[in-house]
């Protein structure tokens, strides 16, 4: 499983900061590693108190989770003083991970969360290196040194946050508009965001949608795709938000645990394709390595986001059997394959492979399923498919081996299992 980490403060109520920050990475599909730069004693009416982390346990806390993790993107929350901040800074500048920086200054409560010179050392030191920032009206204000009371000063606002080469991502829900309007700068251009207005956003939603990013980023997804995932997510949190003490409303970050859904249903369609595949396959179509299947939840991002048949389907005294169970992270070169295709039409989720034979090549061309002959290197799997597809404006039906010293397979691509069991069964 791919891994964040947050380097942020704790929150007692469990509504933002460090505890928030794990909830929302986790409902996305990633690990969460925490790095807590402060204590605080609130609840959902107030902050009553602050134990800053000292520079150096921060330190050593995040070169322990860097030393052992392949972490893939890094958010930072509540960093609280100029010290913390830079030693955070120095630390990350060394490590090519996409940092999205929430700078927090405020509570949603109204207190300060940091100290008064934090905003220097996160200007001169932070936001030079992070991939994206993702301030609310009042940090932007205080980031960029100016009032912000149109739409002109906040596309100033954020050419002077980014004068760096950072991306901003300003939230809209505190300016006087009838909808949230959020704009996403990036490489010199505006994207316009724009969603109905809820109630007022509950505790935790700034830690979450940055923390939303931050997973999504972790998976591969590009800023523009992560934050827009991401904004659709946050704006569930605020209209499920929900009720614990007698404060403010705490934004719900666990909204798409119903992503296990697609898990589910991936897994189940699996096994009952399997099932079928067990039944008509006849020995010559199984290759002497083995057959399998394959097939990615929507947006996959890794192998581990792909299900197959673990250890594969292999021929036993003449039967076609699973040598083990469906699940995640087993579909080998497959999944490689699989991704690199779903990149160029992500709608092609599902993918098997079965021994070459110029019948089964005849058969195919003969009921109109479309191949492409590519020389597949397994060592090399995603560089071998991307050459295949380079040159083609739409996504065969099968990939097929050239003449190799190895086994040759033909890969069989299709939208989902129903739909390659429907190919499978007119080439048989």
């Amino acid at each position: 499983m791919r891994t964040a980490l947050t380097v942020a403060g704790s929150d007692s109520i469990g509504g933002a900061g460090v505890q928030a920050d794990v909830k929302a990475m986790s409902v996305v599909g990633v690990h969460a590693a925490s790095v807590i730069t402060a204590i605080t004693a609130q609840n959902t009416q107030g902050v009553s108190g602050i134990l800053p982390i000292s520079e150096e346990f921060v330190k050593m806390q995040l070169e322990e989770v860097l030393r052992d993790c392949d972490v893939k993107a890094v958010k930072t929350g509540m960093l609280y003083s100029a010290e913390i901040a830079g030693t955070v800074a120095d630390i990350l500048e060394d490590h090519d991970m996409p940092l999205i920086v929430d700078p927090v200054l405020v509570s949603g409560t109204g207190c300060d969360l940091a100290e008064a010179d934090l905003v220097k050392a996160l200007k001169r030191e932070v936001l030079p290196i992070c991939e994206l920032v993702t301030p609310n009206r009042h940090e932007a204000e205080v980031l960029s040194g100016m009032r912000i009371q149109s739409k002109d000063d906040l596309m100033l606002a954020c050419e002077i946050i980014g004068k760096q080469g950072t991306s901003v991502y300003i939230k809209g829900g505190h300016f006087n508009t009838p909808s949230v309007v959020d704009y996403l700068y990036l490489s010199s251009e505006f994207t316009k965001y724009e969603y109905p207005r809820l109630r007022k956003s509950g505790h935790g939603s700034g830690c979450i949608l940055s923390s939303y990013i931050t997973a999504n980023m972790a998976k591969g997804i590009d800023i523009v795709n992560s934050v827009l995932k991401s904004r659709e997510l946050i704006q569930e949190s605020i209209a499920t938000q929900y009720k614990i003490g007698k404060g403010d409303l705490v934004a719900n970050p666990m909204v798409r645990l119903k992503g296990e859904s697609d898990r589910s249903a991936v897994l189940e369609s699996l096994d009952k394709a399997t099932a079928r595949i067990l039944d008509i396959v006849p020995d010559e179509f199984v290759p002497k390595s083995g057959m399998n299947i394959a097939m990615a939840m929507k947006d996959a991002a890794g192998p581990e986001e792909i299900a197959a048949v673990e250890k594969r389907m292999t021929v036993h005294n003449g039967i076609l059997r699973k040598n083990g169970q469906v699940k995640f992270g087993a579909a080998d070169n497959l999944a490689y394959v699989l991704l690199t295709v779903m990149k160029h039409d992500p709608t092609v989720r599902c993918i098997m492979s079965i021994a070459y034979s110029s019948d089964a090549v005849g058969v195919m061309e003969e009921v109109g399923l479309d191949a492409v002959t590519a020389e597949m290197d397994r060592d090399h799997p995603m560089e071998s498919t991307e050459k295949a597809l380079s040159k083609r404006r739409n996504i065969p039906d099968a990939i097929i081996d050239k003449n190799s010293r190895k086994e040759r397979i033909i890969r069989l691509l299709a939208k989902d299992s129903d739909d390659m069991l429907s190919k499978l069964e007119q080439i048989l």
